[in-house]
């Protein structure tokens, strides 16, 4: 009869196994990563998307006789028609004052330099006196430096053509990634979340502190900065309409883009244009515009912006400001969630070791 395994061996066993196990799965998780880091970003557009609309599906599910699968696709469907399609047309009529401007500048029916020899020779003298430091003095050599800079500029955008098409179908697909896991998602969002939580080897109370944070601050950030930023380019864009700005549009879609940075994002494009209206002698369209911008559009920014996003993620105004810019700044665009999300996540994570400590 053979004689029982020690139980040091069976413990040491054990512990190679499971040694074994951890190593396993931190190189499958690590490969598994690399293929899907390219579509990083429609991942998280598609998990961002079944947050929001989430608690629509929730609404829907009971008066469409519980059919998670029918009413995945009405939420889809809602969601094609609020928020695709409205972009898709944004970047239609963008990409059609795009190729406007252009064509003006091809032209010369637009000439940026008119517009410097204007503001240039109704300078006032300590303006010239700054220019003369930096060897500006005279609007020949100004116009000569600005063309080698917009011949710069020109050239770097010639290279950037041959990308579209490339691009395009980049943004087809992870649009298409983004939307289809969205559907299951929320279709079957709360049987994945109960199956991740329960691989997370944390305690249940600290497991739903995390998901709800994270949940919390996605929402928060998404819907708190985009509705600044759509308020903040729409307000912009009906002023430069008002004023008789050239391409309005195109001035709000980029103001929009820049009021993702809190306190400065649209102050980058009214700024420039209300001095150029005060430089070349329209004093009342540059007081006007200096004034909405800071008592209409900027009170937009410094109203909405701490009761959207502070409040809901329950951080300072400064992280929130801090944490937004620096994301952008390593993630791009994406940068305006990950950020905050980063951080409300590594103070949870910090509470809960506090509390555990």
């Amino acid at each position: 009869m053979p004689s029982p395994t020690p139980a040091s061996e069976v413990s040491a066993s054990a512990s190679r196994e499971n040694w074994a196990i951890l190593v396993l799965l931190v190189l499958v998780t690590l490969a598994l990563g690399s293929i899907l880091l390219p579509f990083y970003a429609a991942i998280m557009w598609g998990l961002i998307l079944s947050l929001l609309f989430t608690p629509l599906h929730r609404w829907l599910l009971p008066k469409l006789g519980r059919r998670p699968t029918v009413t995945a696709l009405c939420t889809m469907s809602i969601v094609l028609l609020i928020v695709i399609l409205p972009l898709m047309l944004v970047l239609l009529l963008l990409a059609q004052e795009a190729a406007w401007l252009y064509q003006g500048l091809q032209s010369g029916e637009i000439n940026p330099a008119l517009y410097f020899h204007r503001a240039f020779n109704r300078m006032p003298e300590w303006a010239g006196a700054i220019l003369d430091r930096f060897g500006l003095v005279n609007f020949a050599t100004l116009q000569r430096r600005l063309n080698a800079a917009m011949a710069q500029g020109s050239q770097f955008a010639a290279t950037q053509v041959f990308n579209v098409g490339q691009n395009t179908f980049e943004f087809v697909v992870s649009l298409c990634i983004a939307l289809y896991l969205a559907f299951f998602l929320i279709r079957d969002g709360d049987t994945t979340v109960r199956a991740i939580g329960r691989m997370i080897p944390l305690a249940p109370v600290h497991r739903q502190k995390l998901w709800h944070k994270f949940a919390t601050v996605v929402r928060a950030t998404v819907k708190g900065n985009l509705l600044v930023a759509l308020i903040q380019g729409a307000l912009g864009g009906l002023a430069f309409l008002a004023l008789g700005v050239k391409g309005a549009l195109l001035w709000a879609v980029l103001m929009a883009a820049l009021s993702l940075l809190p306190a400065v994002g649209a102050a980058l494009v009214w700024l420039p244009v209300a001095l150029y209206f005060l430089i070349t002698g329209a004093i009342w369209q540059g007081m006007a515009l200096t004034a909405y911008g800071v008592l209409v559009i900027g009170l937009v920014d410094n109203l909405l912006r701490p009761v959207l996003v502070g409040k809901d993620t329950r951080m300072p105004d400064y992280v929130v400001m801090i944490t937004t810019v620096g994301g952008m700044a390593v993630f791009g665009i994406n940068g305006f969630v990950l950020g905050p999300l980063i951080a409300a996540m590594f103070l949870s994570v910090w509470h809960i070791f506090d509390d555990t400590a």
